[in-house]
């Protein structure tokens, strides 16, 4: 594949499709459809090992072994098509970077398409376009079956690495057994997979973090003092993202003292859920001051719906994890009481997987889990670190 680039020249020449069997099989080398005029251009390209080098007509000649005559022809043709150019009016230099290492393929199973996942999706897609890698892209759709029948899937399509992102912790050993006995090397995004290099947070640290902001909420609308702490919990990922309930509920119990509720819900990260358990636990529930965070930020805003319903958005304050679109948009909002959002910056996964994923083909040695940085996002700071003329309302993402 050539890529051309520089001199205001963008293009790219895409591999010459594959001719039928039949004709390859009654001509193995092709060389009745050779064009011998087009082989000698790709030979003068060839020669310019990057596109700064530059060359003078008689070193393309030299190097080549064509005539001089037929080397300055195809030269000036060359140039007038924008695949060469001459600074200097004597020596040539390339337009094209011709691609010599091998084009890997990469197979990514997505979790499903809600913003945080298809941010992580579209991060990949760039990247993976700027290292000239293949992406093969599957979606899990939130289900174990549909996750192994993917892993199968990309397996027969001859990937050379696997990206998991699925949220059934309970198949990570099945899954890992598929790649494994293709030789294929696995990253498991956010939940770890046996054998494979995990990539996400350090759950336990969001949580903690987390814990510290709704403290700080609690000393300044309620002095300190709660009835009820509710963690929103997503039991089918296994102990890793429960670090986060945990980390949370150990920041709030070394800082607040005096005794309050502590309520598990099981919201499966998801806004409609979180917001109906939250909603039924409210109508029996009495009225009383309520600190709330959860393993994301779906959770958190379903639950901060449903006080708003039975209005009493004056008597709870909540954390979210993700900092996503739906969370920003409410973090923006005035009457807010989302006290913060943890940012993990899923924009960003794309290049670290890439790069990740370059390393363990390239096999250099890498760490068996690499953690993506972390950020408390407030209405005071959000600004800072999601400009609104850069990150368009989450209205207009959808």
């Amino acid at each position: 594949m050539l890529h051309l680039g520089g001199s205001g020249v963008s293009a790219t020449i895409l591999q010459a499709r594959r001719l039928p069997s039949d004709m390859c099989a009654s001509d193995p080398d092709n060389s009745r459809y050779r064009l011998e005029t087009v082989a000698r251009a790709c030979e003068i390209l060839r020669h310019f090992a990057d596109n700064e080098e530059s060359l003078t007509l008689g070193e393309i000649a030299e190097r080549t072994g064509f005539e001089r005559t037929i080397t300055f022809r195809l030269l000036r043709t060359l140039e007038e098509k924008g695949l060469l150019r001459r600074p200097d009016g004597r020596r040539y230099s390339s337009n094209v970077h011709i691609l010599t290492q091998k084009r890997f393929r990469i197979g990514y199973a997505s979790q499903n398409s809600d913003s945080f996942s298809e941010a992580v999706s579209q991060g990949l897609r760039w990247s993976a376009a700027r290292n000239q890698i293949d992406l093969l892209e599957m979606e899990n759709q939130y289900s174990a079956k549909a996750a192994l029948r993917n892993a199968q899937t990309l397996v027969n399509r001859g990937i050379d690495l696997a990206i998991e992102f699925q949220v059934y912790e309970r198949i990570g050993a099945q899954l890992s057994a598929i790649y494994a006995e293709a030789a294929i090397p696995v990253i498991a995004v956010e939940i770890p997979h046996p054998g494979a290099t995990f990539f996400g947070v350090d759950n336990y640290r969001v949580g903690h973090l987390a814990g510290k902001a709704l403290v700080k909420a609690a000393q300044q609308h309620w002095h300190g003092e709660i009835d009820e702490l509710l963690l929103l919990d997503l039991e089918i990922a296994g102990s890793l993202p429960h670090l986060r309930i945990s980390g949370a509920q150990s920041g709030v119990r070394k800082s607040l003292s005096g005794s309050y509720q502590v309520l598990h819900l099981d919201s499966r990260g998801e806004m409609e859920r979180s917001f109906d358990l939250v909603r039924r636990h409210l109508q029996f529930a009495p009225k009383c001051r309520t600190l709330i965070t959860g393993v994301n930020d779906y959770a958190v805003l379903g639950a901060l719906r449903a006080f708003e319903e039975v209005g009493r958005s004056h008597l709870c304050v909540a954390v979210g994890v993700g900092a996503l679109p739906e969370a920003r948009r409410e973090l923006r909002s005035p009457q807010t009481r989302l006290a913060g959002s943890i940012a993990t910056f899923p924009e960003r996964y794309g290049d670290h997987l890439i790069q990740l994923a370059l390393d363990i083909l390239q096999h250099k040695s890498v760490p068996p889990a690499i953690y993506a940085p972390i950020q408390l996002i407030t209405p005071q700071n959000i600004d800072e670190f999601y400009p609104p003329s850069i990150y368009a309302d989450p209205d207009s993402e959808r």
